[in-house]
């Protein structure tokens, strides 16, 4: 079963050539995914610095396993550093419902 999983953060002023370029990684990387349908960043047109991180999978379990295991770690750890609040929701994506 296809599943939609999402994330919203708000980056810090001054970085967001940083987290874009991060975002652009990221894409490019979890596009080679097996299982994989969509990665999809994007900002919102009200406010620019507010990102939405949207993933399309057949399976969950391997999205999870990417993103944390095989990327997400030094990954999260670094937009940590250039987001406003707590970036735990971004280790594990909320399902959109």
């Amino acid at each position: 079963m296809t599943k939609t999983l999402y994330a919203e953060f708000t980056v810090k002023a001054g970085s967001e050539a940083r987290v874009a370029e991060m975002m652009a990684e990221l894409t490019q990387h979890v596009r080679n995914e097996s299982g994989n349908e969509l990665f999809l960043p994007y900002t919102r047109e009200e406010n620019p610095r507010e990102y939405f991180v949207f993933e399309v999978y057949r399976d969950e379990a391997a999205f999870q396993e990417h993103i944390t295991a095989d990327y997400g770690a030094r990954f999260n750890e670094e937009l940590a550093r250039h987001i406003e609040g707590d970036a735990s929701e971004l280790t594990w994506l909320k399902p959109v419902v």
